[in-house]
């Protein structure tokens, strides 16, 4: 079965890797040499060379010259694992078996941009593994393969992706198998069930100290490390912070935003509900006790 793989983010080096372990036939490796915008990009160009794969640098997938570039490898399947461009009509159609995606939430809920962010920020206990064949949609394709992934309380975002990575590797190599043997299912998505989740902008990681202290501590393990981290202003410093604890604050009387604690691990917030703990923040602030953020 031959394959064509698209992908430019750590997860695509990881399946991209999956399929070499199984010596897949991989005919071309589509990626990105540069991302400057996305924190967790990955240029595969050095892991398909090393394999003698040929690569394209694919800045528009879609582009004439890249549809033309993928049609004369003749791939049976496109894997297309960690891209944020939707697909268009031509390239779509142009392998038999299709092009597979991958989409970590519990299609058909939670299709759209940064699903492990908004899994984390929302509080979500769980989300999944999610395969299926693309179409002109966002997420909206037929599944092929799904698992429920649990969310810990302790989790964060560099330890949800380890997971969700780890339980899609394993349904990527069954997956491969199914595929070239005509073994396979798809289930249509109930699009009554579906919601799209928006693309996040800079103020969404701006911490808001009315918020509940839940809400703040599932911010910052949401943004933390690959990810761009959860921020606040204090005397025009913006500060980082990349690791956080609840801690119960009973007293209603005080304001939001005023610093409880201070000491060498780190300093408590009031919150609007509780307070939060902050135990790794870049630039650390010049602060006092009682001072506001």
């Amino acid at each position: 079965m031959r394959i064509v793989f698209i992908g430019a983010v750590s997860f695509s080096a990881s399946m991209l890797e999956v399929l070499l372990r199984m010596k897949a036939e991989i005919v071309g490796v589509c990626t990105l040499s540069r991302a400057p915008s996305n924190s967790d990009h990955a240029d595969l160009s050095e892991q398909a060379h090393r394999a003698g794969i040929p690569v394209l640098d694919a800045p528009d997938i879609n582009a004439a010259q890249a549809v033309e570039w993928i049609r004369r490898l003749a791939p049976d399947v496109i894997f297309c694992l960690g891209w944020s461009r939707l697909i268009r009509p031509e390239l779509l159609g142009l392998a038999p078996l299709g092009v597979v995606g991958y989409h970590p939430a519990e299609l058909p809920a939670n299709r759209g941009r940064h699903p492990l962010i908004w899994a984390l920020a929302l509080g979500l206990e769980k989300t999944a593994s999610t395969f299926f064949l693309m179409d002109e949609g966002a997420d909206s394709g037929d599944i092929l393969s799904q698992l429920s992934v649990p969310i810990q309380s302790t989790d964060d975002a560099a330890s949800l992706y380890e997971r969700i990575t780890d339980v899609a590797a394993a349904q990527l190599r069954d997956m491969v198998l199914a595929l070239a043997s005509g073994r396979y299912d798809q289930r249509p998505q109930d699009t009554s069930q579906a919601n799209l989740w928006r693309k996040r902008g800079r103020l969404d990681g701006q911490i808001d100290w009315r918020m509940t202290a839940v809400s703040i501590h599932n911010l910052v393990r949401a943004l933390t490390k690959p990810y761009p981290g959860a921020h606040f202003v204090h005397h025009d410093l913006e500060c980082k912070v990349w690791k956080a604890e609840i801690v119960p604050e009973p007293r209603r009387n005080l304001e939001p935003g005023k610093v409880l604690a201070i000491d060498a691990s780190g300093f408590t917030v009031k919150a609007g509900v509780d307070a939060v703990r902050m135990l790794m923040v870049e630039p650390l602030p010049a602060l006092r006790l009682g001072d506001y953020l």
